[in-house]
């Protein structure tokens, strides 16, 4: 996400994260955060990139839930070994 971010606001806009953070209506610091990793884009920060750059929010959703998922890929590998499929039921009954 970090890359993505960057080439938004510097690459792409030219601008420092400090106009990026004025522009997106946040702290400089909640835009840093994000691209460090120590933050998360919510709901409400991507439809603020989305009005403000014009990205896709459901895109910024997208790649929030694929670095979280990545993110928890340790705990998937514990969760198979301690948890049990259930079984699916092929008809139901009337």
């Amino acid at each position: 996400m970090k890359k993505h971010l960057n080439t938004l606001f510097v690459t792409t806009q030219g601008m420092t994260l400090t106009e990026a953070a004025d522009r997106l209506g946040v702290s400089r610091k909640t835009i840093s955060k994000i691209i460090n990793g120590h933050g998360p884009i919510t709901p409400e920060m991507s439809l603020r990139i989305e009005i403000v750059f014009g990205s896709s929010a459901q895109t910024w959703m997208n790649m929030q839930t694929a670095y979280d998922l990545w993110q928890m890929s340790g705990l998937r590998k514990t969760l198979r070994g301690s948890l049990r499929h259930a079984k699916c039921a092929t008809t139901i009954a009337a």
